[in-house]
């Protein structure tokens, strides 16, 4: 608790022009209806204690509601998935969650876990930045915590997706800094690292908007190829 603590403080001194004042200047708290709800809702999930695979992360992970609807249906809703994604996450906020409820009576066989791209920046020239290493410890605690809290569980890292039109975006240098500590975190026994990033790229290394329409969230056909990528090792850890 103490660690978790020391690290939001850390993230707090770096968010003084956060996107989000309030997440940003009170990160233990959760002021926005919208958020506050879907976390509820996944505490009254985590209750039922049925979920045998949940994903875990910010807007992109929540859009397998929206864009990636059809393929949700298709590849995880047969294997009893559940999504706790909340847009506008940074790993403070799902350090946040996971101490006021999320997981608390569930077992999940698996847990799919990518976090982090809101903590590398917003594109907005006052939005929040974050160094690569700070969000890097913000994954680290969060696989601490999941660990505590479901020990039984298999945990699949993947790297941030990349962001931004071209190899040169800013953003997109700063995920893969981060995901190269990140994928450190990975024992190959409890927690598992997949890079699918390479998949959603034109052979140049370019960004279409026909895979990210904003070049940061997915389109359906992001989606379906993000559930074709780890669908093997998904069945893989669940067994």
């Amino acid at each position: 608790m103490k660690r978790t603590a020391a690290l939001l403080a850390l993230l707090l001194s770096a968010s003084a022009h956060a996107e989000t004042p309030n997440l940003a200047t009170t990160p233990l708290q959760r002021p926005e209806p919208g958020p506050q709800a879907r976390h509820e809702k996944f505490n009254a999930v985590s209750k039922e204690g049925k979920a045998e695979l949940v994903f875990l992360g910010d807007s992109i992970t929540q859009g397998w509601e929206g864009a990636g609807k059809a393929a949700w249906e298709k590849t995880w809703a047969p294997l009893n998935a559940a999504n706790f994604g909340i847009g506008g996450d940074r790993t403070e906020n799902v350090l946040w969650r996971l101490e006021n409820g999320n997981f608390d009576g569930l077992k999940p066989k698996a847990i799919v876990l990518m976090i982090g791209t809101n903590n590398t920046g917003h594109q907005k020239p006052d939005g929040y930045q974050s160094p690569a290493k700070n969000t890097a410890e913000g994954v680290k605690l969060i696989l601490e915590k999941l660990k505590a809290k479901a020990p039984q569980a298999k945990i699949l890292v993947l790297a941030i997706f990349p962001r931004g039109a071209t190899p040169e975006d800013k953003w997109r240098k700063q995920n893969e800094e981060t995901n190269a500590i990140i994928k450190t975190f990975a024992d190959d026994k409890t927690v598992f690292y997949m890079d699918i990033g390479s998949k959603f790229l034109a052979t140049d290394g370019t960004l279409t908007k026909e895979i990210m329409p904003d070049l940061l969230h997915l389109s359906p056909k992001g989606y379906e190829i993000w559930a074709e990528a780890i669908e093997p090792k998904v069945k893989e850890l669940l067994k």
